[in-house]
């Protein structure tokens, strides 16, 4: 099972998530309303004017209300008394968020602005619900109705503020295969293919529609491009809020401008826009509609960007003409931070400020009755979604329709498992194509191994020393199986981030995930087993004929496969690829040392023996040793006077050991000569204890290991990938 723990089969549907707000009665008219929007008088006598306007309706309003959150942090001191040097763990608590409170608007962008730490990602988090409920104290309701999590990963997206993209696919395909995550099945590839189209055009990324998105080795699009793509991923299905973490960050004032003008067109297409922002131009506070300053977790200004120099002229801090009334606030913030007394004053004054009639008279357009959501949040989103929000497989055009559309059920996740598995695989052979030359790499070491194994250990003869050096092939050639594998571990740490992001909002199943990864990584497993076989088996000499060989092709595989599910495992739980690379190394070494060839499994100590049987490396060893000395049991390897190879008698003549020989027959009674066999492959066999599993079993063994570690790396995804703060 999942979802936050586990695949949940079970299906929401927005007409279940909202079916206590009431029935619904939708008039699709209602795109615009005219009303009164109330201005100062210019006369100065109190008295206001009513200018009739036609606006856009707005149909949502996110509220907040004293949002506050702390974490616990252990503090470390050292108490250094007379004899005693200790340590002491002191807990305390940082908060992160105090006392939170706003709102946003469909149609408007509003901007959480602070230096760095003063608690503006924590917010949008806090208000993407990635932070867990039991820890984060406040209210925020949506069109007055509190807003549940489950509902809010349906109608909406956030967009991470690192560009987590697959450097080698292009923009058309990266939005297209978003959209083949994100859109059901029900909508043809022709919609969304025009879905795609549509949000290239929004993005003012047609130009490089067909460009590569590129990495610090391969030239693709540009920052802002980027930038733009990342935005596009999570807004394919054009949700209803939009939640973004620092947008223009690293970019130059020319691109981060066109990523907020994206912003603003967004928004004005009928969504509810929050973002971060560092330190916006002037170009760039143009776009915004509502400003929220932060410091330290405490807001100092809350209200549009046109009262800021109305703000600060009251605090007595007038802003210089010409100067950026948010370059100016930043500035200011950061100096009073840098103060004994902080941002105290300034967050009261804020509190005090926002209850005087004249900055109740700035806002008063939004204060207003008529500015508020005329709408039931079941009506808002049924109504939204027959606009075309949400895209769903269906087109309304009706208030019917839009009450059909708005039962329709939306899945946890927009697609069943096969098309997950399906649309991930295609897009993991993409990229894995468009990237040889990692193939190439692992491909030529294993051809560059075999062919030094095949060139040492040249046509083996059947003789003791024979035997010894089969050993030393079998297990050299086994272990390198696991050894070149860790190529594997890479590949997930790399992807960690982009999964995270795209599971955030269930763009698709963790099974899917680990699924098409063992699928995409299966195929070059076959090629290098071949390669590897066909270059070692018959320059070896190793017995069985074709049988032999087809086996051992099947080993080297199982020994691949089951290398690669250990390192696609260990990727999952090891945060870097240093730390990971050391972990294989040793771990391998631990599973060639309890595999059987340095210390037969008769004489490991009984408290290691439990690690000679998690050894990876003892069936596929004992798998090529029974292939190769039980193919024909009554083949010899030890004959007459070969017994003594290895003893001082073996450096006597030849005669000499003839005599030996034939005294020991008559001693011993037993008719045997130098022709005499004295040890078979079954004999080897048992003296290398050799003797639990057939090969075939070993074979399974070697398979059923590599679907273990694949199940071990699914259970890491549940349980190791949370998108949530604690």
């Amino acid at each position: 099972m999942e979802g936050s723990a586990g695949e949940k089969s079970d299906v929401a549907t927005l007409d279940q998530q909202l079916r206590s707000r009431g029935s619904v009665s939708v008039d699709t008219s209602q795109d615009h309303v005219v009303d009164v929007q109330a201005t100062a008088d210019e006369n100065g006598d109190g008295s206001t004017t009513g200018n009739f306007i036609c606006r856009p309706a707005i149909h949502f309003v996110l509220a907040f209300h004293d949002l506050t959150y702390s974490v616990k942090r252990p503090r470390r001191s050292f108490n250094r008394s007379r004899g005693d040097v200790g340590a002491t763990d002191v807990a305390r608590r940082n908060t992160l968020l105090d006392g939170i409170s706003g709102e946003a608007r469909e149609g408007e962008i509003m901007a959480v602005l602070g230096a760095s730490g003063a608690g503006k990602s924590t917010l949008i988090d806090a208000l993407a619900s990635r932070i867990q409920r039991e820890s984060l104290r406040g209210a925020f309701t949506l069109n007055g109705d509190a807003l549940d999590s489950r509902l809010l990963r349906v109608i909406s997206a956030y967009v991470m503020q690192d560009d987590l993209l697959y450097p080698m696919l292009t923009v058309a395909e990266t939005l297209m295969y978003s959209a083949e995550f994100r859109l059901p099945r029900s909508l043809s590839t022709s919609k969304k293919r025009s879905r795609v189209q549509a949000l290239i055009d929004q993005l003012g990324l047609r130009a490089a529609a067909n460009t590569i998105i590129g990495d610090e080795g391969h030239r693709g699009v540009s920052g802002g491009e980027r930038r733009r793509v990342s935005i596009g991923i999570d807004i394919i299905h054009d949700p209803i809020i939009l939640f973004l973490d620092e947008p223009t960050s690293g970019l130059d004032s020319t691109s981060a401008f066109m990523v907020v003008k994206v912003l603003q067109r967004i928004a004005q297409s009928g969504s509810v826009v929050i973002m971060s922002i560092h330190q916006p131009s002037y170009r760039i506070l143009g776009l915004l509609d509502r400003l929220l300053f932060l410091s330290k977790g405490r807001t100092v200004y809350y209200g549009p960007p046109a009262s800021l120099p109305l703000f600060f002229s009251e605090l007595g801090k007038p802003i210089p003409d010409g100067e950026n009334p948010a370059e100016f606030a930043l500035d200011h913030i950061r100096e009073l931070d840098g103060t004994h007394a902080g941002t105290e004053e300034l967050v009261q004054f804020s509190k005090s400020w926002q209850e005087k009639p004249l900055s109740r008279a700035v806002s008063a357009a939004s204060a207003s009755p008529l500015n508020r959501p005329s709408l039931s949040l079941k009506e808002a989103i049924s109504l939204s979604v027959a606009r075309g929000k949400l895209v769903s497989g269906m087109s309304t055009t009706s208030a019917a329709d839009a009450e059909v559309a708005a039962s329709t059920e939306v899945s946890t996740y927009a697609n069943p498992w096969w098309v997950e598995l399906w649309v991930l695989t295609r897009r993991g052979f993409t990229n894995t194509m468009r990237t040889p030359e990692l193939f190439q790499i692992r491909f030529g070491a294993v051809v560059v191994t075999a062919f030094i194994l095949a060139t040492i250990f040249w046509q083996l003869d059947n003789t003791p020393k024979g035997v010894n050096e089969r050993f030393s092939f079998f297990a050299i050639a086994m272990s390198t199986m696991f050894y070149t594998s860790a190529d594997a571990l890479p590949v997930f740490l790399i992807e960690r981030y982009i999964f995270l992001r795209e599971t955030a909002h269930n763009a698709y199943r963790r099974s899917s995930y680990t699924l098409s990864n063992a699928i995409v990584a299966f195929p070059p497993l076959v090629f290098l087993s071949v390669a590897f076989a066909a270059i070692t088996f018959f320059a070896v000499g190793l017995a069985g004929g074709a049988g032999g060989f087809v086996f051992f092709v099947l080993i080297v595989l199982a020994s691949f496969w089951a290398g690669s599910g250990f390192v696609t495992f260990l990727s999952g739980v090891v945060p870097h690829v240093i730390i990971g690379y050391t972990v294989v190394v040793a771990v391998l070494a631990y599973f060639l040392l309890f595999s059987g060839f340095f210390v037969t499994r008769d004489r490991i100590p009984d408290y290691w023996i439990w690690f000679h049987y998690m050894s990876l490396v003892k069936y596929p060893y004992e798998a090529v040793m029974q292939n190769e000395f039980g193919a024909d049991p009554g083949k010899c390897f030890m004959r007459g006077v070969q017994m003594f190879d290895g003893t001082p008698m073996g450096k006597l003549p030849v005669a000499t050991q003839v005599t030996v020989l034939n005294a020991m027959s008559k001693s011993m009674r037993i008719d045997f000569n130098s022709t005499s066999c004295i040890t078979t492959g079954t004999d080897i066999l048992a003296k290398q204890a050799v003797d639990q599993l057939g090969k075939w079993g070993c074979l399974w063994a070697t398979v059923a290991w590599g679907f273990l570690f694949r199940i071990l790396f699914y259970l890491t995804l549940l349980l190791g990938s949370s998108n949530k703060r604690r």
